[in-house]
């Protein structure tokens, strides 16, 4: 028969774990963690559970008892709800003394101070030992809290039921065999006691953070005997994913600098201790970018569908299947494919527009939807080709029907580094204005002139400064990548126009100035231009410009 090693008594609450787990298996009970994974390596059961988190205690795992795990790994979590309970001899003496053990103490710490403020609290190692004690020497005022199954075990009479609400532990299972990867895995990874160097701490999360990979929990403690710092990291992604392999060799070889630095305790299946309201979004347009999207949801464990012209499932069938519809088409189509799917979606569901202009394309799918659809545009400033979202602008554009399953998406990409930023439709299309549609129109604009006037590109570096520069590099970048991209940037309606053509007015009034050499109110336009800005903005911008000066010098030498 399979064995399972817990932590006792029976009832608590890792026995309950133990015959969730696996409930046709043996339970072996010893008195704490240290013999529970001693049990597991020396092979006197199959399997082991430790409690690892509890969402009213926070973090409860023992660090140096995870030190002990040098023959098996952690392999699967365990998530129950715990229902605690406060139980005494008699129903009606009074409580003055509380007693469980530590972490159900601390479980429980407002029902004490709401109901029993005065009580004293009596933290103990052995429940059933101490329950016989008190019974045997008959002593009164005593309280006892644990599991109503424990209580009742112990023949006690249950006074107050669940007094800890929404009160669940998160369960370790360790196995003898590392698992495989199922796509939505967690890691974690215990170090040695570390030799003492300033920012070492900073250097190894920054290697994680650099490749995208969220650190989900983090708990550091002194060695006893050397007082030198170990770290435990839990990590979202599975030991043999190649980016995670990277960042152990950086670690080890090049920020600890120390062989056999970093153990894996094991990899398992991630556990959401938060609620997630949405299970699958199902995306209309099969380009990059929606590509991009679908595999960073699926790997947050969602599942996800792309549909589109050459999918076998078409859109309307797909719609009925999901909780989160995203459109991500081009900004030209995006009106019309709204029109055709946005009336498929029923009550309870979700529309999220990846699009990038907000006027016209919020209004098209307010008006598709019926009224109990959420409905909200998010314009990610980023292209397919990005590794993760981290520190990259995210413009999420809200309406009055954007709700639960909205507010999780974008806490999806807060969780991934992204920089939000909240508009309404139409200063979200007047910024792009600023941001894309005039740089576009410029880049393609000065082109044009290159080309009306013969002039080589190999002839630009030799006559620019580095100001100039910036604008000839915009205007590769434009003429280096997909025409239909910018093409979209420049056909859109909305606000953003209104950039262009005050940028046509001015740029006329400019060139007359210069034409008559007004020099006196061309100096007046650029003074009162530079009031308009204030001077830590030109302060940091200019700091910013100096900063890639150098890469551009290099340019002008080419």
């Amino acid at each position: 028969m399979v064995k399972v090693a817990a932590v006792g008594p029976e009832k608590a609450q890792t026995w309950q774990a133990a015959g969730s787990y696996l409930p046709q298996a043996e339970i072996v009970l010893y008195p704490g963690m240290n013999e529970v994974i001693d049990a597991l390596a020396q092979g006197e059961t199959d399997f082991a559970i430790l409690p690892i988190y509890n969402t009213r205690e926070g973090g409860i795992k023992d660090i140096q008892a995870l030190e002990r795990l040098r023959q098996g790994y952690w392999i699967d979590n365990i998530v129950l709800p715990i229902q605690l309970s406060l139980g005494s001899l008699e129903r009606t003496e009074p409580v003055k003394i509380l007693m469980g053990t530590m972490s159900v103490l601390k479980q429980c710490e407002e029902f004490i101070a709401e109901k029993y403020p005065d009580a004293a609290l009596l933290a103990v190692h052995d429940l059933q030992e101490a329950v016989a004690d008190i019974r045997a020497k008959k002593k009164t005022g005593y309280g006892i809290i644990e599991t109503s199954e424990l209580l009742k075990e112990q023949g006690l009479i249950i006074r107050h039921l669940d007094v800890a609400p929404h009160n669940r532990t998160r369960f370790a299972v360790l196995g003898p065999e590392m698992t495989i990867p199922t796509g939505y895995d967690a890691t974690a990874f215990l170090t040695i006691p570390l030799n003492d160097r300033v920012g070492l701490l900073y250097d190894i999360l920054g290697e994680f953070t650099r490749r995208g990979i969220n650190i989900i929990d983090l708990q550091s403690e002194n060695d006893i005997k050397t007082q030198k710092l170990k770290i435990y990291i839990e990590v979202e992604g599975h030991r043999d994913d190649p980016a995670l392999e990277e960042v152990l060799t950086c670690l080890q070889n090049q920020i600890i600098q120390e062989p056999h630095a970093i153990k894996t305790l094991g990899s398992f299946p991630r556990v959401d201790m938060r609620r997630k309201f949405i299970k699958s979004f199902g995306f209309i347009g099969t380009g990059a970018m929606g590509r991009w999207f679908a595999d960073k949801l699926r790997n947050e464990g969602y599942q996800t569908t792309l549909c589109g012209r050459s999918t076998k499932k078409r859109p309307a069938e797909m719609i009925s299947e999901v909780d989160v519809v995203i459109i991500c088409v081009p900004i030209s189509a995006a009106p019309a494919t709204i029109r055709e799917y946005g009336p498929l979606l029923r009550p309870g569901q979700a529309l999220i527009l990846l699009v990038g202009a907000a006027e016209e394309t919020i209004k098209t799918a307010l008006d598709s939807t019926l009224p109990e659809v959420e409905v909200m545009l998010v314009h990610n400033l980023w292209g397919p080709k990005a590794a993760a979202m981290k520190d990259k602008n995210a413009v999420v554009v809200r309406t009055s029907r954007s709700g639960r399953f909205c507010g999780e998406f974008e806490a999806f990409l807060y969780k991934h580094g992204a920089d939000i930023f909240q508009d309404n439709p139409a200063r979200h299309d007047l910024l792009m204005g600023v941001s894309q549609k005039l740089p576009t129109a410029v880049s393609l604009a000065m082109a044009m002139a290159l080309k009306d006037n013969r002039i080589a590109p190999d002839d630009i570096a030799s006559h620019s400064t580095l100001t100039s520069l910036y604008g000839i590099l915009g205007m590769a970048r434009v003429h280096a990548q997909n025409p239909a991209t910018y093409a979209e940037i420049l056909i859109a309606g909305g606000a953003g126009n209104q950039i262009v053509d005050s940028f046509q007015q001015n740029l006329t009034k400019v060139m007359q100035m210069a034409t008559a050499r007004n020099m006196n109110q061309l100096k007046a336009v650029i003074k009162d231009n530079r009031a308009y800005f204030s001077e830590d903005f030109l302060t940091d911008r200019m700091e910013q410009a100096l900063a890639v000066d150098q890469t551009l010098g290099r340019m002008l030498r080419k």
